[in-house]
């Protein structure tokens, strides 16, 4: 029986369980020609309340408070930016803190309430799940639970989690179910477990160059050990322009090489590994960034990225207009923002 004749039929609820998404919020037919943000935040009471229940301090981990938000001044943002839909994620801190039976009962609480929030506007939002990692047992059962009963179009995961970073082979046993399932997998920035904060510009405001260096580190160690590989069905989208990434493919390719001769690590296919990520374009997509960008992907794989509400809406805005100029001038738009979208959704 072909998708289309199956949803017909079985009605939205029951194609959620089958495939673990809600068609009503973001099929194939129903994205096609949406703009879409893949990189945007809700700072709903659920996490809010998780953070404290945790006993996390978010300014003193991340050197910024959470930002103000609501549901129609969200909504306004994308009406002003001229966006169809957004794929919501979990912000940072992640939700864990030590305590794996808490961690799990508030990252349940955060996507029970994400879904309800989607449920009431399926027309422009969905979301990806938040995990309790590194409790791998605990991040399986949630991502089961999450596609498949509360129709998340997938994972978020951290860079790393309580300083066990993606490509530990620890998570393997993880990365085989989002692989059967060829799940989105949208990576966002966690700060590193230890970080020089004293005197130093970097260790106060982890946005400025903790988030792309942690994301960089990530990305590399996942190439390292190959996991892009042994998962290729993973959807991984890379955030805020793929980071340190355009420096990071050449160096690390000479070095994975080197390191390869020497025995200290096996062969590794960086290009392989590399064509099978996706990046969005939150952060500052300038015309530089986006040529550095094009060094390492192609134009199939980018898709736009706001970070709202972390970045102003005037702000986006802003970059929006600059950004537009030259994905018009690149012939560039509908691909970036709906074409890829689509294909990244389908």
């Amino acid at each position: 029986m072909k998708r289309r004749d199956f949803l017909k039929l079985s009605g939205v609820a029951a194609a959620s369980a089958f495939l673990g998404r809600f068609p009503s919020m973001a099929s194939a037919e129903r994205m096609s020609g949406r703009r879409v943000d893949f990189h945007a935040h809700a700072m709903l009471p659920s996490y809010v309340d998780g953070l404290k229940r945790l006993g996390i301090d978010v300014v003193a981990e991340e050197g910024f408070p959470i930002p103000q938000w609501s549901e129609e001044a969200h909504l306004q943002f994308m009406a002003d930016a001229g966006l169809d839909y957004a794929v919501l994620s979990m912000p940072t801190p992640h939700t864990y803190h030590g305590d794996a039976g808490l961690a799990r009962e508030v990252t349940r609480a955060v996507n029970e309430e994400y879904a309800a929030f989607c449920r009431k506007h399926p027309e422009k939002f969905g979301f990806v799940a938040a995990l309790p990692l590194p409790d791998v047992e605990g991040a399986i059962e949630e991502f089961h639970y999450a596609t498949e009963h509360l129709g998340a179009l997938g994972v978020k995961v951290a860079s790393n989690s309580d300083g066990v970073y993606l490509g530990d082979p620890r998570f393997d046993s993880l990365f085989a179910e989002l692989d059967k399932r060829g799940a989105l997998v949208i990576l966002h920035p966690s700060p590193a477990r230890s970080l020089p904060r004293e005197s130093v510009v970097t260790g106060g405001v982890m946005a400025l160059y903790e988030y792309p260096a942690d994301t960089t580190r990530a990305v590399v160690n996942l190439l390292a050990n190959r996991t892009l590989e042994k998962f290729p069905r993973v959807r991984l989208v890379v955030p805020h322009c793929g980071s340190f990434l355009p420096y990071m493919k050449s160096r690390a390719g000479g070095m994975f090489k080197l390191l390869s001769a020497m025995g200290k690590m096996e062969p590794v296919d960086l290009e392989a590994g590399m064509k099978i990520l996706w990046f969005d374009l939150a952060g500052d997509p300038t015309p530089d960034q986006m040529d550095m960008l094009l060094r390492i992907t192609d134009e199939e794989h980018i898709v736009f990225g706001s970070d709202y509400p972390y970045v102003l809406a005037p702000i986006v805005l802003q970059r929006k207009k600059a950004l537009d100029e030259v994905l018009a001038e690149r012939g560039l738009s509908g691909k970036i923002y709906a074409g890829n979208a689509k294909k990244l959704l389908s």
